[in-house]
């Protein structure tokens, strides 16, 4: 197996028009919260969740859907000619609205300019059939739709351990559901989670490669200050895996190695501000981590 290629910015979803404009993500703020957050399931949020390490500054000071996709516009501005791009809803859970309220907050990001598309990032206890009839309809328009699934672990004790509020069972089921209206997924799963062995997570790969996903951002997780789970990294860190540069990459690239080849990894390693970063502290970016990755797997084909 090769390592698979990267769908981040040529995103596979293209496949829906007749061209492949070079494309990219626009990450946005919908004003969303997640069911853990405001009560429904719990209170508090993730353990390791700290949002603001991963919106970008177009995303804040209470900005509008179209006022940050312009925002990001003109941040991408000059990477390529001819540029088209996704409204990626990143921030929280983003389909934990009325149907009334995501249908305003998605037709506002398609009508900006060269919006040709959303990707949605969600909880897969905030899936529904009503849900997907939404983006369905939004297809029919000849706009791509796609969503990403946070399901971050596959084992219930770790997902009732860091605050989840969501079963395995409703990660499962939320994938049947987006393979059944035809929408391309994506999940999200997060290494080192506590409590997690590598024999673990390494295991997670049969579950996976039985699941009709279409592809796969790897995390490695990060200890964020003021986080939930720093206080309990710090009291006890001898419960989570420690990784270096060197140990993440051997590990994710026997991880990948373990998965299905139509499976396309659209993320090997994250990245936070070095403000908030408590560990693991790699000292390159993400991108350094993925070339290290792809030259063991190209080894060890």
């Amino acid at each position: 197996m090769v390592a698979k290629e990267s769908l981040d910015n040529q995103s596979k979803y293209s496949h829906q028009t007749n061209t492949v404009p070079k494309l990219q993500k626009i990450m946005l703020d919908g004003g969303f919260t997640c069911p853990n957050r405001d009560g429904r399931v719990g209170r508090g949020g993730c353990s390791f969740c700290q949002c603001e390490s991963f919106n970008p500054d177009y995303c804040r000071d209470n900005k509008t859907i179209h006022e940050q996709i312009e925002a990001g516009k003109a941040f991408f501005r000059g990477k390529y000619s001819n540029m088209k791009y996704l409204a990626y809803f990143q921030a929280y859970s983003s389909t934990y609205a009325s149907l009334d309220v995501l249908r305003q907050r998605y037709e506002e990001a398609l009508a900006v300019e060269d919006v040709v598309g959303l990707v949605i990032a969600t909880r897969p206890d905030c899936i529904d059939e009503n849900v997907l009839s939404l983006l369905v309809s939004i297809r029919e328009r000849n706009y791509s739709v796609a969503i990403e699934l946070g399901c971050e672990s596959f084992y219930d004790r770790t997902l009732e351990r860091v605050n989840r509020g969501h079963t395995v069972a409703q990660s499962i089921t939320a994938i049947q559901m987006c393979k059944k209206y035809a929408i391309p997924v994506t999940i999200h799963l997060i290494l080192g989670l506590p409590g997690e062995s590598r024999e673990d997570i390494l295991a997670q790969t049969e579950l996976i490669n039985s699941l009709p996903i279409d592809a796969l951002k790897l995390h490695q997780l990060q200890i964020l200050r003021g986080t939930p789970i720093a206080r309990e990294w710090e009291k006890n860190s001898a419960d989570f895996l420690s990784f270096t540069l060197d140990s993440y990459s051997e590990f994710v690239a026997e991880f990948v190695n373990r998965l299905r080849d139509d499976i396309c990894i659209e993320r090997y390693a994250s990245s936070a501000p070095k403000d908030m970063l408590l560990a693991p502290r790699f000292g390159v970016k993400p991108s350094v981590v993925e070339g290290h990755i792809k030259k063991l797997l190209l080894q060890k084909n």
